[in-house]
């Protein structure tokens, strides 16, 4: 009987700093092009992220430690944010187009996978009447990269 099984080559990857963040740091761990991206996030006490969507982006999280606020939107334009308490071994899912804000309450570590678009926010603090001025800001569909 001749073995069906096609080998590829494995691969070991190395971690990349993705730059700095007010709020503590990204830190790329895998890339899968065109599949994946599998990061590490560690957000310090009292930092947040901005209140954001993505166009094209899907993200999942999986909480290793610490205790984090999500912020998020459930309805469109209902201009009314919901917030849950997320700790160790919680899990989350933003779709694109998902209104989302993370906010540590202690210092927080967690995995974050998702579709590999870079560069992908559309800040909403206006829109919600809140008037953050730091962190990244918004993006043109034209400026997402799909590595």
């Amino acid at each position: 009987m001749k073995n069906n099984i096609q080998y590829n080559k494995v691969k070991f990857l190395k971690s990349k700093n993705l730059g700095y963040r007010n709020w503590g740091t990204e830190t790329l761990l895998a890339l899968i092009p065109k599949k994946l991206s599998l990061k590490i996030l560690k957000i310090k006490k009292g930092k947040s992220g901005g209140l954001q969507y993505h166009n094209k982006k899907n993200e999942c999280g999986y909480i290793l430690k610490g205790k984090l606020l999500i912020r998020f939107d459930e309805k469109k334009n209902s201009r009314k944010l919901k917030e849950r308490i997320l700790k160790a071994g919680d899990v989350f899912h933003f779709p694109p187009k998902s209104v989302h804000q993370e906010k540590a309450i202690t210092d927080c570590i967690i995995i974050e996978a998702s579709t590999p678009h870079f560069n992908d926010r559309v800040r909403v603090e206006k829109y919600y009447g809140k008037f953050e001025k730091k962190g990244l800001p918004s993006t043109k569909i034209s400026e997402i990269l799909f590595k």
